[in-house]
């Protein structure tokens, strides 16, 4: 499928000139990475503590509603938690025994909104719990996506939105043959070619 090939190949370029302009965006923030910390220079820090809006105040100045629903949030850190402790252990015991790259789970949870100055404890506390439970998502998806490309690496008859990277490499719907040696070529284990399926 070589137009499939050049498309990928545009999105590779695209990610490339999506990461230049984050880092032209971080030269604008005025803020580096020194040894995996982040560093902003010191007038930034300033400005950023000078607009930090003190907890008490934010508390007094939150919508009652809000206040009233944070226990229903906040309680979803059950199911999270669970469902993070029993996929790294189902990625520790199966994907060894299906030849599948482990997961590493470091690369999607990102705890670094503790660094902005202009955040109180609350609003750190907050984005702690979104980064946590976003990151359990993206690295569930990730397992589960590598799941699929083992058990079953065939397309849907229907649109779906958002697949996961490695869909694309997957054989069509009613492509008998492609799903066969698809199989086959898995037959020694799923090979990932940065993030990606090659054995696809």
């Amino acid at each position: 499928m070589p137009e499939l090939d050049l498309l990928m190949e545009k999105m590779k370029a695209l990610e490339a000139e999506i990461e230049t302009e984050l880092a032209r965006r971080r030269e604008e923030l005025r803020f580096r990475f020194e040894n995996r910390k982040i560093v902003f220079e010191h007038d930034i820090e300033a400005l950023q503590r000078a607009i930090k809006v003190r907890a008490s105040k934010y508390l007094l100045n939150a919508n009652p509603l809000i206040v009233l629903t944070a226990p229903v949030i906040y309680s979803l850190i059950v199911p999270f938690v669970l469902i993070d402790l029993m996929v790294m252990a189902y990625q520790a015991i199966c994907f060894p025994a299906y030849g599948i790259p482990k997961v590493r789970r470091r690369d999607y949870l990102v705890f670094d909104r503790h660094h902005l100055a202009y955040l109180n404890i609350i609003e750190k506390v907050n984005c702690a719990y979104c980064s946590y439970c976003n990151g359990v998502a993206a690295f569930v998806r990730e397992v589960t996506a590598r799941t699929e490309i083992y058990w079953c690496p065939i397309k849907h008859a229907r649109r779906m939105l958002g697949p996961h990277p490695h869909y694309v490499g997957f054989a069509d719907f009613g492509d008998a043959d492609g799903f066969r040696s698809r199989m086959a070529a898995l037959k020694d284990g799923v090979k990932l070619d940065v993030g990606k399926p090659t054995a696809m």
